[in-house]
């Protein structure tokens, strides 16, 4: 595995929905999340992050070092149980053990990051206490997302379908169709705002620039892989990255925030399209020290 990274780094991410529902709310009958005050569109940070765990197992496949600890089907336990195994513990013992190595946690914690490439990415609360103690620690992983939200207010739009699946003999006897419904928003454009820690990658976790790649590989193609009738047409479009000179850096995050504008053109009423809006980065906002790439 390559060397930890040195450097800080925010990042910005515009992706769009089209006719599809981008993150459902299950408190509201898995409509789309809105904010009730403005009207603006939120996708969590939670959902950004579980694409970008999907890909990750995609294309690694539980390889070395590219597992994934928050999965399907996979009880955390069963992962915790791992890191006890590989220092010759279990649940019972590690107390014994603990007396006669003090750095016993430390241990645990560092075997669930080298094999856990969300552990080593987004951190993770390992302390399962079932039964008896089964305890890996909580990591503070160095990056970190925001809620996603929506450059202009959505509209969240009801669309009734029928379909020729009927449900029970019952009703088969008395219908052919069964109506349904579908919640989508016509088009929005969403920006998520991330933040990357070098400090944490050298103190804690051991992200490295392999990882780093990995990271903007996964989030580039994060909807690529995860096409559903329920989405729609979601695409990442723009990926813009601050890449600060040392490991601590150079400017506040929010002024880098604030150098990328994305608006509605003047003509368009509604907007429908990626084309709809303009994105600009005012560089004579950002400190020369910092490097901006773009990566899609």
């Amino acid at each position: 595995m390559s060397e930890v990274i040195k450097n800080r780094y925010e990042f910005v991410i515009l992706f769009d929905v089209e006719n599809g529902n981008p993150n459902g709310d299950p408190d509201a009958g898995n409509m789309p999340r809105i904010d009730p005050e403005s009207g603006y569109g939120l996708v969590t940070d939670v959902c950004l992050k579980r694409k970008i765990r999907n890909y990750v197992e995609t294309v690694k496949e539980d390889a070395q070092g590219y597992r994934i600890y928050i999965k399907e089907d996979v009880p955390l336990n069963r992962s915790d149980n791992e890191a006890y195994i590989s220092i010759g513990a279990t649940d019972k013992t590690i107390k014994e053990l603990k007396k006669k190595d003090p750095d016993v946690d430390r241990k645990i914690c560092d075997y669930m990051c080298r094999n856990f490439f969300d552990i080593r990415t987004f951190g993770a609360v390992m302390t399962t206490f079932v039964k008896a103690a089964l305890n890996c620690g909580q990591v503070r992983g160095p990056v970190q997302l925001g809620f996603a939200r929506s450059i202009d207010p959505i509209i969240s739009q009801e669309v009734s379908i029928t379909r020729v699946a009927i449900t029970t003999e019952k009703d088969a006897e008395n219908k052919s169709t069964e109506m349904g419904r579908k919640n989508i928003v016509p088009y929005a454009l969403y920006r998520a705002e991330g933040y990357i820690s070098a400090n944490l990658a050298r103190k804690v976790t051991g992200f490295s620039e392999d990882d780093l790649e990995l990271l903007w590989e996964a989030i580039i193609n994060m909807f690529e892989h995860d096409h559903s009738a329920a989405r729609g047409k979601m695409a990442v479009r723009r990926l813009i990255v601050f890449k600060h000179s040392r490991e601590l850096g150079d400017c506040p995050s929010y002024k880098l925030f604030d150098a990328v504008d994305v608006k509605r053109k003047e003509d368009v009423v509604y907007a429908r399209r990626y084309g709809d809006y303009i994105v600009n980065v005012d560089k004579s906002m950002i400190p020369e020290t910092i490097e901006v790439m773009d990566k899609v």
